[in-house]
């Protein structure tokens, strides 16, 4: 153990033990290494990690699925029951935004749920001051706009999650489909999923339009979005509830959700289907 320097007091010559100088303790350093403590801090290889770990938020959700028709858009969600205690239905996470409109997400529902207020907020004050729908296009980009602007100052975080916003013209019944992700990114699609099975739930949906392109209705696409979900969904989670809502012409081109048999009916084809392949396999 060493020995303390001593110094001599002025005049006294006494002699006394010098106090060793403080040192700052080692730390571990963590994914970011000191670049993810603040939203505003890029890493010096460009990334921003706070927007990276919303992203991780999203990709720890149940997959969430929407589809671009011929004659409307059609949403579905992996929802996981946390307790056998739940009451079916609660916790959604697919949620009007208009009549002609509607999001799913993925990600922190609570998050989202901030979202789908904002969205309405816009699409309402659009309607108070033009007296037509909001085009969807502008809707998706506004939304976009804000969810950025909460990956810019350091006294917010990012929004931990993704939504999918469809939409259908009210005039034309031309139907429109956006993801808009965490960091603010808007992008048009004609089927998309995010969430924890995105990636296989994409290949699947590419392969559905390969099979059946424009003839894609909401009635036919409702069997094959419960088959997806029901194939991207991990064995090792939860049980999980298929939550389904469309825009289409059996819901007089508004949003409503699935009626409750028909998602049935749909869950159930969807199942014998899989275990077809299975069994060709």
């Amino acid at each position: 153990q060493a020995v303390p320097a001593q110094v001599v007091e002025p005049g006294s010559g006494e002699r006394r033990p010098q106090r060793p100088v403080a040192t700052a303790a080692p730390t571990m350093a963590g994914t970011g290494a000191g670049y993810d403590l603040s939203v505003t801090t890029f890493s010096p290889d460009g990334r921003v990690f706070q927007v990276e770990y919303a992203g991780k938020a999203v990709e720890n959700s149940g997959t969430a699925v929407a589809i671009c028709c011929k004659d409307g858009v059609i949403f579905a969600v992996e929802k996981f029951l946390l307790s056998k205690m739940l009451v079916p239905g609660t916790n959604k996470r697919v949620f009007p935004v208009s009549r002609n409109s509607g999001i799913a997400a993925a990600g922190m529902s609570a998050d989202a749920r901030q979202l789908v207020a904002r969205a309405r907020s816009e699409a309402h004050q659009y309607t108070s001051s033009y007296g037509e729908e909001v085009p969807p296009g502008l809707l998706a980009e506004r939304l976009g706009l804000f969810v950025h602007a909460y990956t810019l100052y350091g006294s917010i975080r990012p929004f931990g999650c993704a939504v999918l916003l469809g939409c259908v013209d009210k005039d034309t019944k031309a139907p429109s489909l956006f993801c808009i992700e965490p960091q603010g990114m808007v992008y048009k699609y004609k089927g998309t999923a995010v969430g924890k099975g995105k990636q296989a739930a994409k290949t699947e949906i590419e392969k559905l339009f390969t099979s059946l392109g424009d003839d894609l209705t909401c009635e036919k696409a409702l069997v094959h979005v419960a088959k997806i979900l029901h194939k991207v969904h991990d064995e090792k989670d939860k049980e999980f509830e298929l939550e389904a809502s469309w825009i289409s012409p059996a819901s007089n081109y508004e949003f409503s959700a699935v009626p409750s048999e028909k998602l049935k009916a749909a869950e159930a084809e969807a199942k014998r289907m899989i275990e077809a392949e299975e069994q060709d396999d």
